[in-house]
């Protein structure tokens, strides 16, 4: 899958709970339905000269089988949509506080800093065997903060840019949901993996133009603040809202399996740990996109 917190083969089983050994109790006759063989009634030993022994006389040793797994409470929806809530206001919040009091020649490094801790975290998370709420909110802070720099250095060439991109990221995820649940919209599995492959070319080629912009050399993958806009910035913009749109329909898939499989209710943290990597991106992209319009 494109987002890396809901990727792994087992993101919503490594967690389930797991059927625990109970000792055999007298008359349950289950035993053998669970090794494939009939059951049948346990033969009593007998003596050397053939008598049954006294009755309640133990059998040879305990028997054992797999007991019911343990109940455990169950993610649903509306855990999901909390815990997003709750991550993605955290985030606004911080990212508020961070244009508000962040001198303006400090919004350039703080963005930079912030955001490649950001990018690195979702990655060290992805290998994670439980995302807890301290995990979560953390990562929503650092996301605030990179958030709040990358905006008002935005907002400082084009006033009201933010607005409009916030607003544009909602409607835009508001679309897809509605076409996800109303419209039965799903990705198939090839369309999924052509989504995941693009997602790491477009990481990549992000990198490397990060790496080399250090040396004087441009890609054009990326426009400046001011200036003309080429064609290829032009259409990595657009690819990149389409694959975060794409990834965002592929989050709600998987969250949509985890639900069915019986995943935890505290995987919700996970859920909405990825749903705001996907918001983030879909953000990033669409402020890119209005910046070229605006000039």
């Amino acid at each position: 899958m494109a987002n890396p917190v809901l990727s792994r083969p087992d993101a919503w089983t490594h967690n389930l709970p797991q059927a625990q050994p109970h000792q055999q109790q007298p008359g349950d006759q289950s035993y053998g339905a669970q090794y494939g063989q009939p059951y049948t009634q346990y033969s009593q030993p007998t003596t050397q000269y053939g008598q049954q022994p006294p009755a309640g006389t133990p059998n040879d040793g305990p028997q054992y089988r797999p007991s019911a797994p343990q109940q455990v409470d169950r993610m649903t929806v509306d855990d999901v949509i909390t815990k997003t809530s709750i991550t993605m206001g955290v985030m606004m919040l911080v990212a508020v506080a961070a244009a508000k009091f962040l001198p303006l020649n400090l919004l350039l490094p703080v963005a930079m800093v912030s955001g490649l801790v950001a990018f690195i975290v979702p990655l060290i998370v992805a290998v994670r065997r439980s995302i807890g709420p301290v995990l979560a909110i953390t990562f929503a802070l650092i996301e605030g903060v990179f958030i709040g720099g990358f905006s008002m250095l935005f907002e400082s060439y084009y006033p009201g840019i933010v607005i409009q991109a916030v607003l544009g990221t909602f409607v835009a995820a508001a679309i897809t949901l509605a076409a996800f649940k109303f419209g039965g919209f799903r990705l198939s599995t090839k369309v999924r993996k052509i989504v995941m492959l693009s997602m790491i070319g477009v990481v990549v080629a992000s990198l490397l133009s990060f790496v080399l912009s250090f040396f004087g050399i441009n890609l054009g993958l990326y426009a400046g603040m001011t200036g003309s806009v080429g064609g290829l910035a032009w259409l990595f913009a657009g690819i990149g809202v389409v694959l975060a749109v794409l990834s965002l329909v592929d989050d709600f898939q998987s969250i949509e399996q985890g639900v069915a499989m019986g995943a935890p209710a505290t995987e919700s943290w996970r859920a909405a740990f990825g749903l705001t990597v996907t918001m983030v991106w879909l953000y990033t992209n669409i402020l890119r996109i209005l910046s070229y319009i605006r000039r």
